[in-house]
């Protein structure tokens, strides 16, 4: 399994942007994906997961802001950030696992990773 992010970019606070993941597996749709983001000089944290059946949880500071999902026939993942705030600066990820009943939402919980890519919002 290969995942490839995209779509990061610089905005101002209160815009908008839209990453995308193209995730190459044979049965993408068995899989369930998370956004996780980095930020410099702190752990990774999860963001948002969707599971096979679309499905999803949020972290809390996203909640409202943040939509994932998923498009099973073209296997992309995304996840559109509205109201973008300087605290959403960070390295996205995304990531897969091999769909299971629960939520995940532990990094070491997932099995394939993304290269990530940059967003930054100013102020």
């Amino acid at each position: 399994v290969q995942l490839q992010a995209s779509g990061g970019g610089l905005v101002q606070a209160g815009g908008s942007l839209r990453l995308s993941c193209v995730v190459s597996a044979r049965t993408f749709s068995r899989y369930d994906m998370g956004w996780f983001r980095q930020a410099p000089g702190k752990e990774r944290e999860f963001v948002a997961t969707i599971n096979w059946s679309d499905s999803t949880y949020y972290a809390d500071s996203v909640k409202g802001r943040f939509t994932i999902s998923r498009d099973n026939a073209k296997a992309p993942v995304y996840l559109q950030m509205n109201n973008l705030k300087p605290e959403d600066t960070a390295v996205y990820y995304c990531a897969a696992v091999f769909t299971s009943a629960r939520w995940k939402t532990n990094s070491y919980e997932y099995d394939y990773w993304g290269q990530g890519t940059q967003v930054t919002v100013s102020s």
